[in-house]
Order: C-alpha cells, then sequence, then structure tokens
C-alpha cells in the first residue's frame, strides 16, 4: 500500500479523534437529562403541591367551622323529616347517606355520636339511634287542641305558631282543619300565637252588666294592683307572651346632706361651754 495514503490515514484518525463530536453529543445528552429532571422535579412539585391542597382540604373539613356545618345540616334535616311525618329515629350511617356527608372521618363521626348529637337540645338518642326532638311532641290535630286548653286552663296563654310546626307533622293541613276551634294573635315582632277557642265561654251578657263592668274606672290602677288583688281573690293573671319592656335604668336621687351629730361628753361642764355646732352664736 502507497505509505502517502497511510500517513493521510493516520493523520485522520488524529484528527477524528482530537474533534469533540462525540463530547458535544454527551454535553447535548446530559442537558436533556438535566431538563428532564427539572420537569421531574417540576412535575414532583406540583403533585406536592397537590397533596398539600389535598391537605388543606382535609384541614378545612377537620376544622370546627366544617363540623358544626354538618351539625347544623343533620339537625336541619331531622326536623325536615319529623315535620313530613317521619318520626321514626336513624342510625347515624343511615343519616350520613340520606344527608350526603359520607365523606367525613372517623374524628367526625366519633364526635357526633358522642358530643354534638348526645349533647344537641334537639335530638333525643334511642338504643344508638337518633331522632327530632320537638319543643312540643304532637302527633296530631287533638293533641294540639289538648295542649292549647291545658294551656288556657293554666292561664299559660297561647303557643307559638314556631313551636307547633316544629311538632306536629304537617301542621298546615291540621291548623286548616281545626279551623275556627283556634284563634290566631300576631305579636308585635310578627310573629303568631295560637291560642284555644273555649266555644264554652261564648255567651251573651246582658248589657246592665255591661254598662256596670264599663262604669267601674281603672284608669288610676295599675297592672301590679291589679295582679295584687287578683293574686287575694284567687285569680291567677295570665302570664305575658309578648316580648318584654326594657324599664330604663332609673337614676339615684342624690340624697340632701346629712347633719353630723356630736356627741356631748362633758355634760358637767353644761353650764360653762357654749355649743358651735350649729356656727358661732350671735352676740345679744
Amino acid at each position: 500500500m502507497d505509505p502517502a495514503l497511510l500517513r493521510e490515514r493516520e493523520l485522520f484518525k488524529k484528527r477524528a479523534l482530537s474533534t469533540p463530536a462525540v463530547e458535544k453529543r454527551q454535553a447535548a445528552s446530559e442537558s436533556h437529562k438535566k431538563k428532564k429532571s427539572k420537569l421531574d422535579k417540576e412535575s414532583s412539585s406540583g403533585s406536592k403541591h397537590g397533596a398539600e391542597s389535598s391537605n388543606g382540604n382535609i384541614n378545612i373539613k377537620t376544622s370546627s367551622g366544617y363540623k358544626f356545618g354538618c351539625l347544623a345540616k343533620i339537625v336541619n334535616y331531622m326536623k325536615t323529616r319529623h315535620q313530613n311525618g317521619d318520626t321514626h329515629c336513624l342510625t347515624l350511617e343511615e343519616i350520613l347517606d340520606e344527608t350526603k356527608l359520607l365523606d367525613i372521618g372517623m374524628k367526625q363521626k366519633q364526635w357526633l355520636m358522642t358530643e354534638a348529637l348526645v349533647n344537641n337540645p334537639k335530638i333525643i338518642v334511642r338504643d344508638g339511634t337518633y331522632g327530632f326532638k320537638p319543643k312540643y311532641n304532637l302527633k296530631d290535630k287533638k293533641a294540639l287542641l289538648r295542649l292549647l286548653d291545658k294551656h288556657d286552663q293554666l292561664g299559660l296563654g297561647g303557643v307559638l305558631l314556631d313551636d307547633v310546626e316544629e311538632g306536629l307533622p304537617n301542621s298546615a293541613k291540621a291548623i286548616k282543619v281545626l279551623g275556627d276551634q283556634l284563634i290566631f294573635v300576631t305579636r308585635p315582632d310578627k310573629k303568631k300565637i295560637l291560642f284555644y277557642n273555649d266555644k264554652h265561654c261564648q255567651f251573651t251578657v246582658d248589657e246592665e252588666f255591661q254598662k256596670l263592668w264599663r262604669s267601674v274606672p281603672v284608669d288610676s290602677i295599675d297592672e301590679e294592683k291589679i295582679d295584687e288583688y287578683l293574686k287575694k281573690q284567687g285569680i291567677s293573671s295570665m302570664q305575658e307572651t309578648g316580648p318584654k319592656k326594657v324599664l330604663p335604668v332609673q337614676k339615684r336621687k342624690k340624697q340632701g346632706q346629712r347633719k353630723r351629730q356630736f356627741k356631748t361628753h362633758n355634760n358637767h361642764l353644761a353650764g360653762v361651754l357654749e355649743d358651735y355646732s350649729e356656727g358661732v352664736p350671735v352676740k345679744k
């Protein structure tokens, strides 16, 4: 083989070895690896941020506001189903299923079972089941009439319509059926009160008695004296059902300055000493 060609071949090999073509490719691959590692880090940070946000949601669910919101939703649901006639008790799982609160944790369930529902005044607990507890547990319209009649006989006044609607299933229908057996009175705060309409008390009073009744003046007698007179006669006055008025605070009157009294200890010098308690005596 021609020695000149061999020399050119050796020079070509040296130049090929000296050129950084392969090294540049490695650098490019390394940069690609760095970019990939950056993307992996960003994706991992994003997933970490997503995990943190999910943990944030869990923290919100474990907060007191979320817990009491669940409790309020349960109590309102139990009240609504009681008003619709579903008065039987439910287990906690059934309540959570019907209120769609299946995503709460075990701590919240434990809190509901041991504290929230047990201590709530509107919830009754029976053998591990829960039901609604109204102020007046009325089964039907007859129970409502008995309650109003009892209040009328004892002089307790009427019953709030809100309490009746809370405790009587399908109260609107029952009140409509009773009709004129009930009397509605609207308070100044727009709340309605139900009274029993005792038809035995509906009689005609002679005009002579009406004139005698109207001739007795009571303008000068305040309510306290009237109440005291009724008590002496063995009659209990009906308690006020309306909102109580707050009496203004009366200012204490300033008492006049009292004269100081001095004790006299020198009684044996009564004819010698002079009394200066009223000031210097005027010389006559």
